[in-house]
């Protein structure tokens, strides 16, 4: 049976704009909308730490393992400013709770001394999201985020910190980054970084995600509007003959750059479990 997974999130919103982010909606809950305001209305949780310990020391607490990163990025630019992340990170330690974190923030270098000497202690794992290539595509679906050479450094960083770096190719953007040769570009760079494994699977449009990504397309990109709504015609994901065909393309060029075999989920369920805040609690 897989382990439980809470996870925390010291950020609510984030800088780092991504047309497509699964959690815009979750800014809906504060009465902000989920678009612009998700963008640019972070709400900081100051008392995280002090929560986050109060809530470790619960005698019902069972040591289940603890994803950061999993609704906003924990290394997002307001983490340079309030320095969040230390004193999760120590105090998940202290209670010896392992932990995992995903992020497109090069911020993490500061911390990979703590995460390596942390990594002695308890399981710890370390994975960036890193899914366009193209540097012009990066700008403008990515607007916020460090460009993807600079989160291949940060790979590198990674392992060279002595932990583990597995890499989320996701999403992958239907008609823009799906490509044979997007896809092999990449996972060519990602490989040479020196991932040590990776993640393909493509685009959920959840909720108001979906408006908000659709009326960028229908900006950047109107030739592929009718497509993308004959693709999400049903929900909130791809159908199965496209996951299918993303998996066949991928899977090969995963082992041709020995990124250790096709990790992609197979169904949205398995899809939806890679991201724990969309399926289980969060820790408080």
């Amino acid at each position: 049976m897989r382990p439980r997974c809470r996870s925390v999130n010291g950020y609510r919103g984030c800088s780092h704009a991504c047309r497509y982010c699964f959690a815009r909606p979750t800014h809906e809950y504060l009465d902000f909308d989920p678009g612009a305001d998700f963008d640019t209305q972070v709400v900081v949780k100051t008392n995280v730490v002090e929560v986050l310990r109060r809530e470790l020391r619960r005698p019902s607490w069972q040591r289940e393992t603890v994803a950061l990163g999993t609704n906003t990025d924990p290394y997002q630019r307001a983490e340079g400013r309030y320095a969040l992340m230390p004193g999760i990170v120590a105090a998940l330690v202290e209670s010896g709770t392992p932990l995992s974190i995903l992020t497109k923030g090069t911020l993490l270098r500061r911390d990979l001394p703590q995460l390596a000497e942390a990594a002695r202690r308890v399981p710890v794992s370390v994975a960036v999201s890193l899914a366009v290539a193209d540097p012009q595509l990066h700008r403008d679906v990515e607007p916020g985020t460090p460009t993807p050479q600079a989160r291949l450094g940060l790979i590198t960083a990674i392992r060279e910190a002595g932990l583990g770096c597995h890499v989320m190719i996701a999403p992958v953007l239907p008609q823009l980054t799906d490509s044979v040769e997007h896809l092999d570009g990449l996972l060519g760079q990602i490989a040479a970084a020196g991932a040590t494994g990776v993640t393909v699977f493509g685009l959920h449009l959840r909720g108001s995600t979906r408006g908000w990504f659709l009326s960028w397309l229908g900006q950047a990109h109107p030739e592929l509007v009718g497509r993308y709504r004959e693709l999400y015609r049903r929900g909130a994901y791809l159908p199965p003959s496209y996951r299918e065909m993303l998996r066949k393309r991928a899977a090969p060029l995963i082992t041709k750059h020995r990124l250790g075999g096709d990790h992609r989920p197979s169904s949205p369920a398995a899809e939806a479990a890679v991201l724990p805040e969309l399926v289980q609690p969060t820790l408080f």
